[in-house]
């Protein structure tokens, strides 16, 4: 049997929401027109991706405050994906089905974050 080893992030509920709002993101962008395979579906896709990964980078860090600025990295870049979300809902590339359940998603998503942030810098006191 191998070993196998879990990372702390792993562990962070806000890691793995974010994970599976990349697998929606993917699914999601198939449905773009191929015309938007190079700008808004790649955009979204790019900053989709960057919030488990500022997560995961942050986690490695040596101290609370430098963990806490990957957090805000990865709150931006959320925020970042709400942008493009919406657009894709103005040029009606997106159901509405899909939008409300991406919106759910990242607001769950940003208030972990947002709680993570305030754990990290000592600021929920």
């Amino acid at each position: 049997m191998e070993n196998r080893i879990e990372y702390g992030f792993q562990k962070l509920e806000v890691w793995k929401l974010a994970r599976k709002l990349v697998s929606e993101i993917y699914r999601i962008t198939k449905l773009f027109p191929k015309e938007e395979q190079f700008s808004l579906s790649s955009q979204l896709r790019r900053a989709a991706i960057s919030v488990p990964l500022n997560i995961a980078e942050g986690s490695a860090r040596r101290t609370k405050k430098d963990f806490a600025s990957f957090i805000r990295i990865a709150m931006g870049s959320l925020l970042e994906v709400y942008t493009c979300i919406e657009i894709a809902n103005d040029e009606k590339y997106i159901n509405i089905s899909d939008y409300n359940k991406v919106k759910s998603q990242i607001q769950e998503i940003y208030f972990k974050l947002v709680s993570l942030d305030k754990f990290l810098t000592g600021k929920n006191k």
